[in-house]
Order: structure tokens, then C-alpha cells, then sequence
């Protein structure tokens, strides 16, 4: 039985004109980057089988490829990963169902980047700053003169105590690194901690005349903690945290 083929959508840009991206490699094979149009929008495709995508490394990495290709010429919404239309009149009729909400995001995303910033600590610096706080040894020593079920009530206040100690040094990030990229960003957020060790996780939405300006300070709170911490630094994304409204296709029909 043949694949039925559709519309595989990567993104939503602003122009009248017909563009091309080259290519991305969908389903084992190359297959033409081009735009469906409705008014002065434009919907970035590719022709692909209807099929369920799954998010592996290799196809993750293709569709955010080509995002990033059309980024260098334009402002892009992002679409969902692994959204497939019948056909292009549904990806016309999709645009038109958009319509409103793009003539809302783009004006606030148009000539913006989004950056992600996650600060990791190191453990031995983890592991000083724990050592110098003087409650948590006294609690910590007291444990272990104790059998386990005699220490219970220590060890609730040993983990209290901890992470007490944890939340002051996300505090500490937000203080030190945060807010001051905040300053220079257009729009910011602080994302929640996904391991022990981050101690921030944010993105940044930056006009892209502030570009270097925020690069540079990065790079001085870098110098700054880089004896305590780790920086990862990523981008330039689309605005993915930044638009109030989810864009995921839904059948036109």
C-alpha cells in the first residue's frame, strides 16, 4: 500500500513571497523546504508521509535545523514537532484559522531571539557551601550517633534544613544572574530546575540590537562564577516562551 503524503509544518513566517529552504532529510529521504501562503503569511513545509513522528534525536534535530535555516532571514512561530497536514489547502485553511492570533505574537517576537541560560553548580563548591553551613553538621553529626529510627525527627530536620539551604542559592541566581540579563532582555522567565544541581534555569526573549550587549554580560558572569558553576548557554531559539498563545495545528476541515 502506497504512504499517503502531506503537509509537514515547521513554522509560520511573514511574507507574500514564495521562498524555499533548501532541504531536510523527513522519513528517510531529502524532501523540499518551501512556503504555503495565505494573505502575508506564509506556513514553512515540507512534502513527507502522514504519520506519527517520533521525537528521536535524528528527527528532532531536522526540524530544528530547518527552523533555524529560516530564522536567518525571518521572525518565525514555531510549530508543534511532528504536525502533518492532508494537504495544502488545509495548511491555507489552517493560516486563515491563525490569522488573528499571528497579527498578535509577531509585532512582540518581530527581530527577537530566545535564549536559554541554565547554571549547573559544581559539587565541590556545592559541597563547601554546605559544609560552612553550621546547622546542617550539628544535624548531621547528631544523626549518626543515633540509630536510624531514633534520628527520624533529625533527619526531617536535616532535609528541611537542606533544602532551606538549596532554595537560598536559587535565590542567590535569581539576584546575581537573573535579574541583571532581565534588565537588558525584552522579556524573561525563570523556568523550574530540572536536576540537583541547576540552580537556574531561564530563557531570555532579546532584540537582536541588545545581542552582543547581553552576550557580554553573560560572558562577565561567567568570569564571575565560572570556579563554582557551569553555564549553559543555548540559542538563538524561537520564541517558544514567549507566546502567550500555543500554536498546534488541528484539522482544517
Amino acid at each position: 500500500m502506497a504512504e499517503e503524503f502531506g503537509c509537514y509544518l515547521f513554522c509560520a513566517i511573514k511574507t507574500e513571497e514564495n521562498q524555499t529552504f533548501g532541504s531536510v532529510a523527513l522519513a528517510g529521504e531529502e524532501r523540499n523546504v518551501y512556503t504555503v501562503h495565505y494573505k502575508n503569511y506564509a506556513m514553512v513545509v515540507a512534502d513527507a508521509p502522514i504519520k506519527v513522528y517520533e521525537p528521536s534525536r535524528k528527527n528532532a534535530k531536522a526540524h530544528q535545523e530547518t527552523i533555524a535555516k529560516v530564522m536567518k532571514k525571518f521572525t518565525v512561530v514555531p510549530m508543534s514537532f511532528g504536525t502533518v497536514l492532508k494537504t495544502n489547502e488545509d495548511v491555507y485553511l489552517l493560516l486563515e484559522q491563525l490569522e488573528e492570533q499571528l497579527k498578535e505574537i509577531f509585532p512582540k517576537i518581530n527581530n527577537k531571539i530566545e535564549v536559554g541560560l541554565k547554571v549547573i553548580g559544581k559539587k565541590e563548591w556545592l559541597n563547601q557551601e554546605a559544609s560552612q553551613q553550621s546547622d546542617i553538621k550539628k544535624l548531621k553529626d547528631k544523626t549518626k550517633q543515633k540509630s536510624k529510627q531514633e534520628s527520624y525527627y533529625d533527619q526531617i530536620q536535616l532535609g528541611e534544613r537542606a533544602e532551606r539551604f538549596v532554595r537560598g542559592l536559587h535565590e542567590r541566581m535569581e539576584n546575581e544572574i537573573f535579574s541583571p540579563l532581565a534588565e537588558i532582555a525584552d522579556s524573561s522567565v525563570s523556568n523550574e530546575v530540572i536536576s540537583e544541581r541547576m540552580l537556574l534555569n531561564a530563557s531570555f526573549l532579546i532584540d537582536l540590537e541588545k545581542e552582543e550587549k547581553f552576550d557580554e554580560l553573560v560572558n562577565e558572569l561567567y568570569e564571575k562564577w565560572q570556579d563554582k558553576t557551569e553555564f549553559k548557554y543555548t540559542g538563538p531559539w524561537p520564541a517558544y516562551n514567549f507566546i502567550d498563545i500555543k500554536l498546534k495545528a488541528k484539522s482544517a476541515t
